[in-house]
């Protein structure tokens, strides 16, 4: 027989996800053709750079309907658990696209440096670079918003990167004005600035994303919650084990009470329900699994 977790439908849940899908896709597409005609135009090579992120983003916002809609489907005889792990394989994907995107802005960069750079005036890539840092900015704020309210781990890895995103573009911004003040070469630098901070960024959100998928514990401060609510329940005497694992984007817990052994079978498996629920009640977990120990209080 196969078991299959019961979960209940989120419809705010959903909700909340179309939302950051629109506001994400939309927004990258756009900035994407605005920073692609301005770096035509311009020839600046920190543009550019800045135009391969945004078409990644493009291409990772693609990645992330995918995987966010396959992790909203419920519990079946495939995946009795649930389809959440989707969600931070996709966290990975996007860490895939925006190594991609970060060594492509380095090998341009560096291409246009050895060969002396060109002068690159201000006006319409300044202009492109001011309309991404804010738009980003916007997107940034949505985003992390909606993924701190759901706990998402793939939108937490789109707001992540929203941010990495303004910082290249003022980055850009600063060796376009550098080129045009300073010296031409400022402008392939600030290209090689963008290309690192795009790797930086690749390798918190995958690091986080492939903790998630390998079961790594959460931090101390969780540990702690998930323990002050497990002692907190009348009955129970202390926890003498705790096990914590991410499955997913969310913890599992195994818990380890001990409980007065006077007590009936049915007064402890009580117990055993009131510390499952008082776990669960944080949102960071999923599901607590609780085994009594009897204990001789009389010794």
């Amino acid at each position: 027989m196969i078991l299959v977790r019961e979960l209940q439908p989120n419809p705010e849940k959903g909700q909340q996800f179309r939302k950051a899908l629109i506001v994400t896709v939309l927004g990258n597409i756009l900035l994407a053709l605005i920073k692609g005609v301005a770096a035509h135009y311009s020839k600046s090579a920190a543009l550019y750079s800045d135009t391969i992120n945004s078409i990644s983003d493009v291409i990772y916002s693609i990645f992330l309907i995918i995987g966010l809609t396959i992790s909203q489907k419920p519990p079946d005889s495939s995946h009795p658990q649930g389809h959440e792990r989707f969600e931070p394989l996709m966290g990975l994907i996007i860490t895939i696209s925006m190594t991609i995107a970060g060594i492509e802005a380095m090998r341009s960069s560096i291409a246009r440096f050895t060969a002396g750079g060109i002068h690159v005036t201000l006006g319409i890539t300044s202009l492109a670079l001011l309309i991404s840092a804010l738009m980003k900015t916007g997107m940034f704020l949505i985003i992390r918003n909606i993924a701190r309210k759901i706990l998402s781990p793939g939108l937490d890895a789109t707001a992540k990167d929203n941010l990495s995103d303004i910082l290249t573009s003022v980055a850009a911004l600063l060796g376009i004005i550098g080129s045009d003040y300073i010296h031409p070469l400022l402008d392939p630098f600030a290209g090689v600035l963008v290309a690192i901070w795009i790797f930086r960024a690749a390798y918190e959100v995958g690091k986080e994303n492939l903790g998630f998928l390998t079961g790594s514990s959460p931090d101390e401060e969780i540990k702690k919650k998930i323990l002050e609510a497990a002692r907190s329940v009348p009955g129970v005497i202390s926890v003498h084990q705790m096990v914590t694992e991410f499955v997913g984007p969310k913890i599992v817990v195994d818990i380890h009470i001990d409980v007065d052994q006077s007590i009936n079978l049915k007064e402890a498996h009580d117990i055993s329900d009131r510390v499952a629920d008082a776990v669960q009640s944080i949102p960071e977990v999923d599901r607590a699994y609780i085994h009594p120990e009897p204990i001789d209080l009389k010794r």
